[in-house]
Order: structure tokens, then C-alpha cells, then sequence
């Protein structure tokens, strides 16, 4: 079954519903969480997105998101045993394949929790790559619009060389 790629426009709603997220996880997971971040395109003011909230919790031993798994139910995030990320630990809020949220546990040491910090931070003080970005986005969802999987491998050289960016300035 295909998964499909919607893209939609930016809107302020992302930040806000990732405002309310987060209250709620804090709550949830009682200061067990090192840091709480929103990340992805729905992150970047201005960047279209697929209609998904990204969320980071930042731990300082991936073993802790074993104790998150029952908290985080209650909040209806589901976990997703991902094998293919032994680095992360991965949650989802809504049906699969209609996801609402995303909730990805890094350690914060790790180079994943860094290169998704880089990658936003750079794309929400460069407005010209948010453009660059979007319209990326754009033609690869008009291309692979019944394959989130390429679409998502796709977009991957480009912010690799974001990432590469931040990191040098």
C-alpha cells in the first residue's frame, strides 16, 4: 500500500499544537526527559510540510525511553519498534500511515539530536534554503506522491549539505 506525500502550507498552528505537546510530555514523563525540541519542517516558519508534528525528547542514555513507552501511551503515542534505527527510539500519535506526530528519542550526545538541532536552527536563520527547501519539497511530493519513502530519501542530499553548513558556520 502506498503511503502518500501531502504537502501542506506553513501555518502557525504547528508551533502552537507542538507548545501544547510538549506541556503534556513534560508532564507525562516527570523531568525523565532532558530536553524537549520541535523539529522538522513543521519547525521552520514558512516551510511547507507534510501535516506531521516532529517532536525530539533528548535523554542522556537511550535505555530511558523504555520507561517512556507506557506514559507516552496515555498521551496516545504508540511506539514503533523500528530496527532499521538502533539510535532512536520512535513514536507515533494518530493511525498508521496517518500519523499526527512523530516523537523521536535521541541521546543528546548523539549525531542525530545534533544534526536535527543544526538542521533547523540553520534553515530558521536562512530564509533563502527555506525557499530552496520548499521548493524541493515541492517537486519531489509532486514526483513521488504515492511514495513517502523515495520522496523521503530524495530530500536527503540536501540536508546533508544543510547540515554541512550549519556545522561550518
Amino acid at each position: 500500500m502506498a503511503e502518500e506525500v501531502v504537502i501542506a502550507e506553513y501555518t502557525p498552528e504547528w508551533a502552537a499544537e507542538f507548545e501544547r505537546e510538549k506541556a503534556k510530555i513534560q508532564q507525562s514523563l516527570q523531568q525523565r526527559a532532558v530536553y524537549i525540541e520541535h523539529i522538522g519542517s513543521t519547525s521552520v516558519v514558512g516551510l511547507p510540510s507534510k501535516p506531521i508534528v516532529d517532536i525530539a525528547v533528548g535523554v542522556h542514555h537511550l535505555e530511558e525511553a523504555d520507561l517512556f513507552i507506557e506514559p507516552l501511551n496515555t498521551l496516545g503515542y504508540k511506539y514503533v519498534s523500528k530496527m532499521e534505527f538502533p539510535t532512536r527510539r520512535f513514536f507515533r500519535k494518530g493511525e498508521w500511515r496517518k500519523g499526527t506526530h512523530h516523537l523521536h528519542v535521541y541521546e543528546i550526545t548523539s549525531k542525530e539530536w545534533e544534526s536535527n538541532l543544526l538542521f533547523r536552527n540553520y534553515l530558521r536563520s536562512h530564509q533563502e534554503k527555506v525557499g530552496e527547501y520548499a521548493a524541493l519539497k515541492k517537486h519531489l511530493a509532486s514526483i513521488y506522491s504515492e511514495d513517502r519513502v523515495t520522496y523521503t530519501k530524495m530530500k536527503a542530499p540536501f540536508i546533508q549539505s544543510v547540515i554541512e553548513l550549519a556545522r561550518k558556520s
